[in-house]
């Protein structure tokens, strides 16, 4: 198959081994309507030789595929770019916290003018989303190890 998969640079030990010793990298989107963004990367197999196993309920029992080349796995470093404050409540059934339905679109529409790969973390600490941007790209081909 010829698709690829980007993440973050910090992977890139992990998921050359995935390659060389473990079949590939498995990746898993989920089934579960309300995540429907959801995407988890496993080795395809596990250490016994065996496929490896959905890694949460949400995931179909079988990756959607599998990459093996190493010039499909793209690899971001990124950097902040900016972060604000977000507003949170308690969840449906009081037991975990939430952003609010404004603070939602806000993080959406500030990760879409970011550009093409930003993406967001939570600073628990302070309460705030923070905005990364990729500062540098490269395939997991091109590193050495």
């Amino acid at each position: 198959m010829n698709q690829t998969i980007t993440a973050d640079i910090e992977n890139a030990s992990k998921f050359h081994d995935w390659i060389t010793r473990r079949g590939g990298i498995a990746v898993w989107r989920s089934v579960y309507l309300s995540d429907p963004g959801a995407e988890v990367f496993t080795p395809a197999y596990d250490t016994d030789g065996k496929p490896y196993s959905k890694p949460h309920w949400k995931y179909a029992a079988a990756p959607d595929f599998i990459v093996t080349d190493p010039s499909k796995v793209i690899l971001n470093q990124y950097q902040e770019l900016k972060r604000f404050h977000i507003a949170i409540r308690l969840g449906g059934s009081g037991m975990m916290l939430k952003c609010t339905d404004a603070s939602t679109r806000k993080i959406k529409r500030a990760v879409e003018q970011a550009g093409e790969n930003a993406r967001y973390e939570f600073d628990y600490l302070t309460q705030e989303a923070v905005i990364l941007v990729p500062e540098s790209t490269v395939t997991l081909d091109t590193l050495k190890f």
